[in-house]
């Protein structure tokens, strides 16, 4: 029996508080505490509650509301043993941002800094560590936490806004209290909460409200597939479903193409879908409503309380896909302008395709994911190899990016596609290039004005590299000038080397020049195949044009312009975005090695 001089044994309430106005009118609460499971419960609105769930584990009580107001509320739970009051608690429906359901997400007008926020920059060097955590600052340790922070990352907002970026893709936020490698926070022990070696819940917001000062935009990293083994609901599950769990430890077989294989066994699909990411990240059983609820309600309470612009969704088909597509359906139909990337790592187009929203070719398993964007890992692939490879035979050098775009007819919104050339899980791109400046600066050109959204990798744009294969820690190392007593501060442009000088204005020169050019978020595209290893292609809409030519040779190259006709038959002119000089494109066109030109084109005055 319960202590009745306890009198208000809860521990805790998820969502903390939520918002009026909502489509999704039904909200399930979470209510953890000593045999909370115990107690009838009643509400000071009658009639709201549509269902009360109690659980095999005694600390738990889910119970459903009908949230019908579209203004603020303050609603009394009112805990009940037999017919006498224990206790009351508190619960707010807030009001919402005005707009709120209006918000347009990121598009291909945009171009996403991907930054892993512990080795950023740290500009609070007093919560590098905190006593509620396991793991503890060491900076020496490469797999360590560093220190770097959201106050790290507003400090820097306008050296990232001068690059040319107007987006911001943070690697997760949320508390990842696992004792060693927590820095990347993809095993998060709690998903209300941002860790607090990163800060506190104001702060994100605060580094939200400072990008749309600067009219950017904030992508927040959403895990559905797997929490750590420290989340506080796996260490004490509300229900035995709550994980996926085998007889014996079993990984994911990482063999995605189960889920869409006509031909799997169903073992080898389930291992796929229920197995364990690695053995420090239970998987998430999603087919459990709770679970899947709990899912939902998370993600659209960041998206209200942190008024994000975007969700970029972790191992988005490792996860059981129809209960995905009720996640996802159940976000978009809150925030109809909304965008979500999912990471699907396949680099087969077919495969890939069959995941966008509207696929044709998931309309053969009658199957929608109603996600809005994939990651387009198979560019990236060729963005790391192509510009090593000097010859031009039929499947090598500039025929690799030319066959990737040939696949544009499989996705039903190839602009809606994120493309890169490297992120926290790839070599980077100036280890593949060996730091050659040409070669970044090819790959560059290549990813700033193809279709798709342009994601930046942070510090390639001083030159920083890395192995994976050496390990995570060589891919994500510490940004030089982040921490007091770095020798050198690559954020001040006064103190930069001079290589990092070269890299950082050449990149901004062309991002910065790519934000200008609708033609290039939003058009359409003409490419010829390539021959001699020289790639010409086309963006236009019905008011400008751009030319871009790529020479992967080593040597010097001159092409004539009669090939290109077809979009360049009523243009006589085109002017170098880098050197502003005039070219008659009657003429032949003369291209160094290794080396890019961009033309606006103009026609005849």
């Amino acid at each position: 029996m319960m202590n009745p001089k306890i009198q208000a044994p809860l521990i805790r309430i998820e969502p903390p508080f939520w918002y009026a106005g909502m489509q999704e009118k039904e909200l399930q609460i979470l209510f953890y505490g000593d045999a909370i499971g115990q107690y009838f419960i009643e509400t000071s609105e009658k009639g709201i509650i549509t269902k009360v769930t109690k659980t095999d584990n005694p600390r738990f009580l889910f119970v459903t509301i009908n949230v019908k107001w579209d203004y603020a509320k303050e609603i009394i739970f009112i805990f009940k043993r037999n017919t006498k009051t224990v206790f009351t608690q508190k619960y707010c429906i807030k009001q919402r941002r005005e707009n709120a359901a209006d918000r347009k997400g990121f598009d291909s007008s945009d171009v996403v800094y991907l930054i892993m926020p512990d080795r950023f920059c740290n500009g609070n060097g007093p919560n590098d560590n905190d006593k509620t955590t396991n793991e503890k600052y060491n900076r020496d340790l490469p797999g360590g936490r560093h220190g770097g922070d959201l106050n790290g990352i507003i400090k820097e907002l306008d050296y990232i806004k001068a690059i040319g970026a107007t987006a911001i893709w943070n690697t997760p936020v949320c508390l990842d209290d696992e004792h060693e490698f927590s820095y990347h926070t993809y095993a998060q022990s709690d998903v209300y909460r941002v860790d607090p070696r990163y800060g506190t819940n104001d702060d994100y917001v605060r580094l939200s409200a400072e990008l749309h000062k600067r009219g950017m935009k904030l992508i927040h990293d959403y895990v559905t597939n797997h929490w750590g083994l420290e989340h506080w609901l796996v260490k004490d599950l509300p229900t035995r479903d709550w994980i996926n769990v085998f007889e014996t430890y079993t990984e994911t077989n990482h063999k995605r193409t189960t889920v869409i294989d006509v031909n799997a066994s169903k073992i080898d699909r389930q291992q796929c879908l229920e197995g364990w990411f690695v053995p420090t990240m239970p998987d998430l059983n999603i087919a459990n409503p709770l679970v899947l609820k709990y899912l939902t309600q998370n993600a659209i309470w960041w998206i209200e309380y942190a008024d994000l612009d975007g969700l970029r969704i972790d191992t988005f088909n490792y996860a059981e896909p129809l209960q995905m597509v009720k996640w996802t359906n159940a976000i978009m139909k809150e925030y109809p302008n909304f965008n979500m990337v999912g990471e699907i790592t396949q680099r087969n187009h077919g495969i890939l395709a069959y995941w966008q929203k509207d696929s044709k070719t998931g309309e053969i398993h009658n199957f929608n994911s109603n996600l809005p964007s994939l990651m387009d890992f198979s560019l990236c692939d060729a963005l790391q190899m192509v510009f090593n490879e000097d010859d031009g035979s039929w499947d090598r050098g500039m025929t690799r990016i030319y066959d990737s775009l040939t696949f544009d007819f499989l996705y039903p919104n190839p602009h809606n596609l994120m493309i890169f050339a490297e992120n926290h899980d790839s070599k980077r791109l100036n280890y593949c290039y060996n730091n050659d400046l040409k070669k970044y600066k090819l790959a560059m050109v290549v990813l700033a004005t193809v279709r798709g959204i342009p994601q930046l990798y942070y510090g390639s744009e001083i030159g920083m590299a890395g192995d994976q294969y050496i390990g995570d820690a060589d891919i994500r190392q510490d940004f030089p000038g982040g921490w007091d007593g770095d020798e050198i501060n690559a954020f001040d442009p006064n103190l930069r080397t001079e290589e990092q000088k070269s890299y950082f204005e050449f990149t901004r020169k062309l991002f910065q020049w790519r934000k200008t050019r609708p033609e290039i978020h939003f058009g359409k595209t003409t490419h010829y195949i390539p021959e001699d290893n020289i790639y010409v292609y086309f963006r236009y809409n019905e008011d400008d044009s751009v030319m871009v030519i790529i020479n992967n040779n080593r040597e010097e190259r001159t092409i004539a312009t009669k090939r290109f006709n077809e979009n360049l038959e009523k243009y006589t002119t085109g002017t170098s975005v880098f050197t502003n000089r005039s070219t008659d494109l009657k003429n032949d066109l003369t291209i160094k090695g290794k080396s890019f030109l961009i033309l606006e084109l103009h026609q005849a005055q």
